[in-house]
C-alpha cells in the first residue's frame, strides 16, 4: 500500500450538549482528522487530542505541528504492507501517541479495503453487536443531572458513567442511587482526588458502583495499588495505561481491576490489542472510553471493541448524543436494548461525508513525497 499523500484537516464541530469534568466545560470540538490517499484509496483516521493539555500532554496543536513535520513524512511515499508495520516506521519519535494513533489507524482503514475484510474482523473482532454506555457530564447541579441520568436510562445504554470530583461526588451518587438501584453505574474521576481522600473514596462502596476511573493521578498506578487495598470497588485505570507495559506492571501491583483502552491514549490499534491481550492473560474485563470523537474515531472504537475481552459496556454511543449532524453516514445509532451492530462491509463501515468535513474545515494541509 503505497502512501501517495497524507492530508491534515482541522474540523471545528459544537457540541449538542455542553460537557463538563473535572478538567473544565467543553462547548465545541476542535478535531484534527487524517485523510490518507494510496492507489485510488481513501482512508480516515482521527486524533482525539484536546483543546488543551489536560487530559494528556498532547493538544490538537502540538499533535498538527509534529504529525506535519515528523510523523507524516516518515509515512508518505513509503510502500507499507499492513497497519502494524506503522509503529516501527514512527518509532524514532518520542511520545505524541495520540498524533502517532491518528495515522497508524487511517493505515489499518486503508488496509481492510484493500483486503475487503471489514476493519472489526482485520483487527481480530469476534463480536457481531457491541455493548454501549453513557458518560455524562457534571451539570453542578442535581435535579439537572437526574434529568440527564433519566434521559440515557430511557434511551437503553446498559452502563451510567458519572464524572465527578470533590465537591459534586456522593451527594450525586446518593441521589442516582436511589432513584435507579439496579442500573450499572460507575464514576468518572479524570484524576481529581489523592491518596489522603481514601476514606472518603472508600464511602463510595455503599452505592455499588461498577467501578471508580482514575480516581488519583494521571501517571501513577503505584498509590492507585495503595487505594485499590483499601476498597472493595474495583478501580479502572485510564490516564496511567499508556502501553501493554503499563498494563502489565499495573495488574501485577494490584492497582485496579479493569482497564479503560482509549486507542488514541496508549498511540493506535496495534497496541490497544497489546493492552487487551494483557488484561485478557491476566483475567481483567477491558471496555472501550471515549474523548469526544467525530463518526470518524468512533467507528474505529466500534471496530476495536468488538474484541472478545472487551465483556463491559463502553462509552461508544450514539451520533445524536454529541452533534447534530456527523461526519459519516449512516450515523452511529444506539439499539434500544442498547447495542450497536458492528459493521461486516469491507473497510470501516461507514462513509465520511466529504462535503460535511469540507464544510466544518478551518485549515488544511496536503504532504506528498
Amino acid at each position: 500500500m503505497k502512501i501517495d499523500a497524507i492530508v491534515l484537516r482541522e474540523i471545528k464541530m459544537p457540541l449538542v450538549h455542553p460537557f463538563r469534568t473535572s478538567f473544565g466545560l467543553t462547548t465545541d470540538r476542535r478535531i484534527l482528522l487524517i485523510e490518507l490517499q494510496s492507489e485510488g484509496f481513501t482512508a480516515w483516521g482521527e486524533c482525539v487530542a484536546g483543546e488543551h493539555p489536560f487530559f494528556s500532554d498532547e493538544m490538537i496543536d502540538t499533535a498538527w505541528f509534529i504529525t506535519e513535520h515528523e510523523l507524516a513524512p516518515r509515512l508518505v511515499g513509503k510502500d507499507i504492507a499492513a497497519g502494524r508495520d506503522v509503529p516501527s516506521l514512527l518509532l524514532q519519535v518520542r511520545g505524541h501517541r495520540m498524533a502517532k494513533a491518528a495515522l497508524e489507524n487511517a493505515v489499518w482503514d486503508l488496509e481492510a479495503q484493500v483486503k475487503q475484510i471489514s476493519l472489526a474482523k482485520l483487527l481480530g473482532g469476534t463480536r457481531e453487536k457491541i455493548a454501549c454506555g453513557v458518560s455524562i457530564g457534571m451539570e453542578m447541579d442535581i435535579p439537572k443531572q437526574l434529568d440527564r441520568v433519566a434521559k440515557e436510562v430511557a434511551a437503553g445504554y446498559q452502563r451510567i458513567k458519572l464524572k465527578c470530583q470533590p465537591g459534586y461526588d456522593s451527594e450525586m451518587f446518593a441521589a442516582v442511587r436511589e432513584r435507579w438501584p439496579d442500573i450499572l453505574l460507575s464514576c468518572d474521576a479524570n484524576s481529581a482526588y489523592k491518596l489522603s481522600d481514601a476514606d472518603h473514596i472508600a464511602s463510595w462502596d455503599q452505592y455499588k458502583l461498577l467501578m471508580i476511573e482514575q480516581p488519583l493521578w494521571y501517571d501513577d498506578f503505584y498509590f492507585h495499588a495503595q487505594l485499590q487495598k483499601r476498597i472493595h470497588t474495583a478501580i479502572c485505570l485510564d490516564e496511567c495505561i499508556r502501553n501493554s507495559r503499563d498494563a502489565q506492571a499495573a495488574l501485577e501491583l494490584g492497582s485496579g481491576r479493569i482497564i479503560n483502552i482509549k486507542v488514541g491514549r496508549v498511540g493506535g490499534f496495534t497496541e490497544a490489542i497489546a493492552v487487551h491481550d494483557v488484561a485478557q492473560k491476566h483475567g481483567v474485563p477491558v471496555w472501550c472510553g471515549g474523548m469526544l470523537e467525530s463518526g470518524v474515531g468512533r467507528v474505529q472504537n466500534i471496530a476495536l471493541s468488538s474484541l472478545p475481552n472487551f465483556s463491559l459496556p463502553g462509552d461508544v454511543s450514539a451520533s445524536a448524543r454529541y452533534w447534530t449532524e456527523d461526519i459519516i453516514e449512516p450515523e452511529v445509532t444506539v439499539s434500544r436494548e442498547g447495542e450497536i451492530v458492528v459493521p461486516l462491509a469491507a473497510g470501516r463501515g461507514y462513509e465520511v461525508r466529504r462535503d460535511r468535513v469540507e464544510a466544518l474545515t478551518v485549515r488544511q494541509q496536503r504532504i506528498t513525497a
